[in-house]
């Protein structure tokens, strides 16, 4: 089921489709100069974050069983979402963007799909069907091959409007070509189970470790062991390098809290021996006024 093609030629055609980058606000094609030299097949195509922003939940698509599926039926308070947008007959982008998610969430061993997260992958093409839809979620649950699995996959089709109008909401923005296919920038989209915006990741490569802290994040501390959430919280997501990084800030705060720890406990060792040492001089004392 998966692409196989040299990487090298793989990012070219990625970069040449409109790979989005996180330039300056996160958005690609915000800066005026590099407007002047944007081709005009990728004018308006770009991601704008709206990060902490709520994406409209009452929103209703067909799912991969050809039933309608109100958007707000994948979101149950518990388990963050990866949401995905592109077009399932898309010639490369969104291909290489599910093959790579696949492969990175594959990689993140103690989450799964189904228990911990969900999977949303969301057509902007009207035209396409739930039964394509459904030919590409049983491709890429053999390529995950996780039990319950099932459960946490769901590839979604719908009218033009409401694709336009998620689409809209997380600031991915792409265009329609006299060809028929569709320009479009390639990024994953972390959302809270409330349905925020908790991340964007982008590009066509996505290290599981970036996912997993990603998912711990956007899970808002319901997933994930009590070690897994101690060192995210020593991490922060950088956009230059599209993963986390270790954060001496945090690091500095945490050697302070051991610093005043060591302190309080140190101080308070010390307060006993001396308060013993009173008492045993005190009972001592009351010992020798006893014989005289």
């Amino acid at each position: 089921m998966r692409i196989r093609t040299d990487q090298l030629m793989l990012r070219s055609v990625a970069l040449a489709t409109g790979l989005a980058c996180a330039f300056s606000g996160g958005a690609l094609g915000q800066d005026p100069e590099f407007n002047d030299d944007l081709p005009r097949e990728l004018e308006g195509v770009t991601i704008v974050e709206h990060l902490d922003e709520q994406i409209p939940l009452n929103l209703e698509f067909i799912g991969d069983e050809g039933k309608p599926v109100v958007l707000r039926e994948l979101f149950d308070g518990t388990r963050p979402v990866v949401l995905q947008m592109g077009y399932y007959r898309c010639p490369m982008l969104c291909n290489l963007v599910l093959n790579e998610a696949i492969e990175g969430l594959s990689g993140v061993e103690d989450l799964s799909a189904g228990e911990d997260f969900r999977l949303v992958s969301v057509s902007v093409n009207p035209d396409e069907s739930y039964e394509l839809a459904s030919v590409k979620k049983q491709g890429y649950l053999l390529e995950y091959n996780r039990d319950g699995a099932s459960r946490g996959f769901h590839f979604l089709v719908g009218s033009a409007e409401n694709s336009k109008a998620l689409a809209d909401s997380v600031g991915f923005e792409y265009k329609l070509q006299e060809s028929g296919e569709y320009s479009h920038a390639a990024a994953l989209f972390i959302i809270t189970p409330e349905g925020k915006i908790s991340r964007y990741l982008y590009g066509i490569e996505y290290e599981p470790r970036t996912l997993r802290f990603g998912l711990m994040e956007g899970a808002e501390g319901r997933i994930g062991s009590t070690l897994q959430r101690f060192i995210l919280w020593c991490h922060a997501y950088d956009p230059d390098s599209g993963g986390y990084v270790l954060l001496a800030r945090r690091i500095m705060q945490l050697g302070g809290i051991i610093t005043v720890f060591v302190l309080v406990v140190g101080v308070g060792l010390l307060w006993l021996r001396d308060r013993d040492k009173q008492v045993r001089a005190f009972k001592a004392q009351d010992k020798v006024g006893e014989h005289v």
